[in-house]
């Protein structure tokens, strides 16, 4: 398995709205499960930061996550540019694989 981790630091008064967007139905893995190969996101809450949070998007392999990109390329950057104002920073951490 192959997994691409984000962190977020959120806008507080756009919780609501940023964990709709971002959880496990929300409108990112809506567009992930277009792809083949996405398997699901988890939605992670920072309980010593509370305008933190992780995302982590779930792929059988790298070459999936890859395809998947380039496949979803406009409408992700038209999803990412709507949920820009729910945040102050992201950060991709990183892809892993499973071990």
């Amino acid at each position: 398995m192959f997994v691409v981790v984000w962190e977020f630091t959120i806008l507080p008064d756009h919780r609501a709205e940023f964990e709709r967007a971002y959880g496990p139905g929300g409108d990112w893995a809506r567009l992930f499960r277009r792809a083949p190969g996405y398997v699901e996101t988890v939605l992670l809450h920072d309980t010593d930061r509370p305008d933190v949070y992780l995302t982590i998007d779930r792929w059988r392999t790298p070459n999936d996550f890859t395809a998947g990109m380039a496949s979803l390329g406009p409408d992700y950057h038209a999803l990412d540019e709507a949920c820009s104002r729910l945040t102050v920073k992201e950060r991709k951490l990183g892809g892993y694989t499973e071990v």
